[in-house]
């Protein structure tokens, strides 16, 4: 009896867990991928893995825990956009906008953000 309550508890947990992980809003990717504008969208935790965001406004969206991985989002606007671990390894985030958004902990591995403007305000030379 105990380790049949045991397992249920643990199985509750997993699946809370689970759906607060994939939290992203499924009209919001889809209109993202046709129009390339989703500003103030929910997209945590989407994968948009490889997707061609290229010049996308994405600015004030939520993008906590997406996979971006080799996304191209070369002169997307990200301002105030969050991407708190979001994974960027790879991506193309040339000449991105990227004023007053949240990069904390997120994955820049390989990423190139050639002429990008970050956080800061300054303009990165990094894969230039």
């Amino acid at each position: 009896m105990r380790l049949t309550i045991l397992v249920g508890v643990s199985l509750l947990v997993l699946v809370g867990w689970n759906a607060s992980t994939r939290a992203e809003n499924p009209q919001h990717i889809q209109r993202l991928l046709e129009t390339r504008l989703c500003r103030r969208c929910d997209l945590r935790g989407a994968s948009l893995r490889e997707a061609d965001l290229r010049q996308a406004d994405l600015r004030d969206t939520d993008l906590r825990r997406a996979d971006l991985r080799r996304a191209n989002l070369r002169r997307a606007d990200l301002r105030r956009a969050d991407l708190t671990e979001a994974d960027l390894r790879r991506a193309n985030l040339a000449n991105t906008y990227l004023r007053f958004t949240n990069l904390t902990d997120a994955k820049l591995k390989r990423a190139n953000l050639c002429g990008a403007t970050m956080p800061d305000g300054t303009v990165s030379q990094q894969g230039c």
